[in-house]
């Protein structure tokens, strides 16, 4: 018989397997559209939502303690409810397509970034649109990182705007998913499901145009629909983590996926990195370091109090 606190210890193990692995997913997921680059990054994603409509369908079918096909049902008769999803699916499909086309292009590196910053701009999404109260060890972060950003203006000339778009389009995803009262299985469907007919109609136009890459390679015809695949199953294995791990360890974790988007432009793709980007990441890193310090003493002080 197990003790109460050896169940803890085994459920916080499985929640940090759970996140690991969603996380390492993510940050190798360059790899994969390497694979696939002769593909236009829009037929990628439109594989992507088509082949997760149907690899999510079969766990709502098949798989016990998902969602049901019922519970779907009452979410698609609430229209605004279906619309508000209707609107995460377009953040998260034009995150995808920018952060395909990257890649694509030779610009992971600034992808990267944008993933760095995104828990700063979750954190000022939060106070702006939610009233939440920044610590000063948050506004210092914020301003650390905005520093950071106007480093790379200035080195530039231009808007880092691949970085931008992905930090702001993914801070409003989880702003919204956060007020949603959908589970993570059946959210991605509903998401998927309300995009299927666009991504289905561009397939249909892209094929009538003899420029479908689907079906003119074996190696393409089983890659391309692991792209539902690795989709879905990161998402399931982030809530299982989310469930089961403090939000300070799951914030930390977080960073593992820009942290491999990194060292994969740097090391694999040899994307140039010179000394005024390492200045301007030095400024996220730091800005980063103390809001994960901030995040870890909250915590603390929560555990005391209770």
């Amino acid at each position: 018989m197990t003790t109460p606190s050896a169940d803890a210890a085994a459920e916080l193990r499985r929640g940090t397997l759970a996140a690991l692995f969603a996380f390492s997913i993510w940050g190798l997921m360059p790899l994969y559209f390497r694979s696939v680059g002769e593909v236009q990054p829009f037929e990628i994603v439109a594989h992507r939502v088509l082949w997760s409509l149907l690899f999510l369908a079969a766990l709502i079918a098949f798989v016990p303690g998902t969602s049901r096909f019922s519970t779907v049902g009452m979410v698609l008769r609430q229209p605004r409810l279906t619309a508000m999803l209707a609107l995460t699916a377009t953040l998260t499909g034009s995150n995808w397509l920018v952060f395909v086309w990257s890649v694509d292009a030779g610009r992971l590196i600034e992808a990267s970034l944008g993933y760095f910053i995104n828990p700063l701009v979750s954190v000022l999404l939060g106070r702006l649109f939610l009233g939440e109260q920044l610590r000063p060890l948050q506004k210092l972060a914020v301003a650390i990182a905005t520093a950071g950003v106007c480093w790379r203006i200035w080195q530039v000339g231009e808007l880092p705007w691949i970085a931008l778009f992905l930090a702001a389009t993914f801070g409003l995803y989880g702003l919204l998913r956060k007020r949603l009262p959908v589970d993570a299985v059946g959210g991605l469907f509903i998401e998927t499901l309300v995009t299927a007919p666009i991504a289905l109609a561009w397939l249909l136009w892209v094929n009538s145009q003899g420029e479908l890459s689907f079906g003119t390679s074996l190696h393409l015809d089983l890659l391309l629909p692991l792209a539902g695949v690795f989709t879905a199953i990161p998402l399931m294995l982030f809530a299982v983590g989310a469930r089961r791990l403090p939000l300070a360890t799951l914030g930390f974790l977080q960073y593992l996926a820009p942290s491999l988007n990194f060292l994969i432009a740097v090391l694999l793709f040899r994307e140039p990195f010179d000394h005024g980007q390492l200045i301007g990441f030095l400024m996220i890193w730091a800005a980063l370091a103390i809001y994960t310090v901030d995040m870890l003493r909250d915590a603390s002080d929560r555990r005391r109090k209770q």
